[in-house]
This record gives C-alpha cells, sequence and structure tokens, in this order.
C-alpha cells in the first residue's frame, strides 16, 4: 500500500487569488500579524541573512499553548522565504516509512512544517536526527543477518515544528532545532482589538469598537478564541437584524455561556465542584476529573492553565485549591479559616 502523502500547499500566490487554510482570517503578511514583536523580530534577522548567503533557513521551533499563532508564523515564513510548504503532524508519521515518504518527495529549499510533534513515535524521531543535522536518511532494508543499511542524501529543507507541550519533546530533538527555540506569549487585551478589527474587517462585518473591546476581554488572551468570539456574535447579530454592538456581543456570549472575564460553564463547574463537594481543596486531579466528567487531559490542558492564570486556583502539593478569588468570582463567601485549613 502506498503512503499518503501529507497535504501540501502553496505558500507563494499569484496576486488576486486567495488561499483557502483552516480560517481565513489567517494573516498573510508581517504587519498584518498583530504581537510576538521579539519572536518577529528573531525571524526577520534569521530569514534575512539565510537570503543574503543563499542558504535554506535553520530549523525552528514554536511552543505555547494552541490558537496564538504557530502554524500562522510557519506559513508567514514559507511566503518570506518563496518556498513550498509541505504540512503534516506527529500523529499521522506513524511509521519510519511514512518519514522516509515525506523527506524524499521534498525539492531543494522546501518547508516541511510538523504540527503537535512531540506525538512523534521515538523510532521515527531518532530517524529525523540525521535528516535534520546532516541532510541524509539512514534506511535499513532487510532482516537479520542480512540487513543493511543504506543512505540516501536529502536536499536543503526546513523543519518548522509546532508543539504546545514542549516538555515532551526529548532533549535530542529540540537540540537540534539550531534556528531557535521560541515560545508563543498570550496577547494583551489591545492586541486582541488589533485582531479583531481585521477579522471584522475581513469577514465584511461592521462593529462598533466597544463591541470589539468586549469580545476581546473575554477571549482568555487567544486570537483563535477571539475570533471564534467574533464569528458567533456576528451570527448572533445577524439573526436579530441588528449591527454588532455591546448589546449584542454581550447576550450572544451569554447564550454560550461565557462570563464577563471569559469562563466558560465547564471553568465555573470545576470550582463549585471543588467549593462544593470538597470544601475548596485540595482535590486530586484524578477526582476532580471523574467529579466533572471530564477527561484529566482536557482539565490539565484546557481548563486549568486560564484558571491559573486568573489566580482562581492553586496547585499545591496535596492536589487543586480555590483561591479566595476564584470564590469571590463565583459570589461565594470565603471561608476564614480556610488557609489554616489547608496548611497555606
Amino acid at each position: 500500500m502506498s503512503t499518503p502523502r501529507p497535504k501540501e500547499i502553496k505558500s507563494v500566490v499569484d496576486d488576486g487569488e486567495r488561499l483557502v487554510l483552516d480560517s481565513t482570517l489567517r494573516p498573510n503578511t508581517w504587519d498584518e500579524y498583530i504581537g510576538q514583536k521579539t519572536i518577529k523580530d528573531n525571524l526577520h534577522i534569521l530569514l534575512s541573512a539565510a537570503k543574503e548567503r543563499g542558504h535554506t533557513p535553520e530549523h525552528i521551533l514554536f511552543y505555547g499553548p494552541p490558537g496564538l499563532g504557530k502554524t500562522t508564523l510557519a506559513h508567514l515564513i514559507a511566503k518570506e522565504t518563496s518556498s513550498q510548504m509541505k504540512i503534516t503532524s506527529g500523529p499521522a508519521i506513524e511509521k519510519v516509512g511514512d518519514l522516509a515518504s515525506i523527506l524524499t518527495n521534498l525539492s531543494p529549499g522546501d518547508i516541511l512544517f510538523i504540527d503537535e510533534i512531540h506525538r512523534l513515535n521515538k523510532t521515527v524521531e531518532e530517524v529525523l536526527y540525521p535528516a535534520m543535522e546532516s541532510r541524509v536518511l539512514d534506511i535499513i532494508i532487510g532482516k537479520g543477518p542480512s540487513a543493511r543499511t543504506i543512505q540516501l542524501e536529502l536536499p536543503p529543507f526546513t523543519l518548522l515544528a509546532a508543539t504546545t507541550r514542549v516538555a515532551l519533546l526529548s532533549s535530542p530533538l529540540r537540540s537540534r532545532f539550531s534556528g531557535g527555540v521560541f515560545r508563543l506569549e498570550f496577547y494583551s487585551e489591545d492586541e486582541i482589538t488589533q485582531i479583531l478589527k481585521r477579522s471584522a474587517s475581513v469577514l465584511g462585518v461592521k462593529a462598533e469598537e466597544e463591541s470589539l473591546k468586549e469580545i476581546s476581554k473575554r477571549s482568555r488572551f487567544t486570537p483563535r478564541t477571539a475570533n471564534y468570539f467574533l464569528k458567533r456574535c456576528r451570527d448572533y447579530a445577524q439573526i436579530k437584524k441588528s449591527q454588532l454592538n455591546k448589546k449584542m456581543v454581550i447576550e450572544a456570549l451569554a447564550l454560550l455561556e461565557i462570563d464577563p472575564i471569559g469562563l466558560g460553564a465547564y471553568d465555573r463547574q470545576i470550582l463549585k465542584v471543588i467549593i462544593d463537594k470538597f470544601n475548596g481543596g485540595p482535590v486530586g486531579a484524578s477526582t476532580l476529573s471523574a467529579a466533572i466528567a471530564e477527561e484529566l487531559s482536557t482539565l490539565e490542558d484546557v481548563h486549568e492553565p486560564y484558571l491559573l492564570r486568573m489566580g482562581f486556583i492553586e496547585r499545591t502539593p496535596r492536589g487543586r485549591v480555590v483561591t479566595r478569588k476564584g470564590y469571590e468570582h463565583l459570589g461565594y463567601s470565603y471561608p476564614e479559616n480556610a488557609q489554616e485549613r489547608l496548611g497555606i
């Protein structure tokens, strides 16, 4: 059975041609990409220097929470370097043969983008090392005493990778990203508002600035979430035959059960369960996930980071604890003996 080729996208397009990605709201130029100034400055130097030398850019790794623009940066790099980009993901490369098929189909100067690279099979990962370092592919043919290794030369290429869990990457793999390992930071409310203004323009939505600021406040500092809210608010205003104003935004997000600071129904449920069933904590993550009927990975990767960032819960050696701020947000009275009882 032939190995399916990875999704391929042309990064250089003719004038007037619109590249359809997973979102029409993805920035197409560096000027349209709001935020992450330090990363953009570093990439500008890296790409400009490589272009002057006539070399392909070195391998680059982006990491950070989902929705902050890792994939978008990869597309912008491809456009900046006028390169073809082939896209795949860690889970999609199941066998060494899958990786070999991808690498041997690269042309000189191509960019290979691997999303969620932390989910690469370890055997596949080891084959990737010489490909990144020496541009060679070692393949074993046959089994037992008759097995032999052949070495294929690969064209110059750049590996761009993204991950939401950089700690799961092995040290040897991280060290081979010689172009840099960049962490994407959360956005400010002002940056989110600027992103929403552009998104509204792309979608053809007439929105009052106050409505965009209201969405920004609830966006969890994440562009992807902000754009999702904008589209749902647009739908609501359309059905209500109204312009997108602050009142429409508040009503639409109330329908989605998003409160004024961006907590969803499950976020509030987590706080309530810890307070009502476990006296404010501490409670272990496994016990908590069972109590709210949610997978442990979803609890730790989706809900907890924002609750921790907002200061509503704390992680202690004994488990999760709701803070005074968390109690007050839900309208609960904070127990006077909480810190003494928890040994804080």
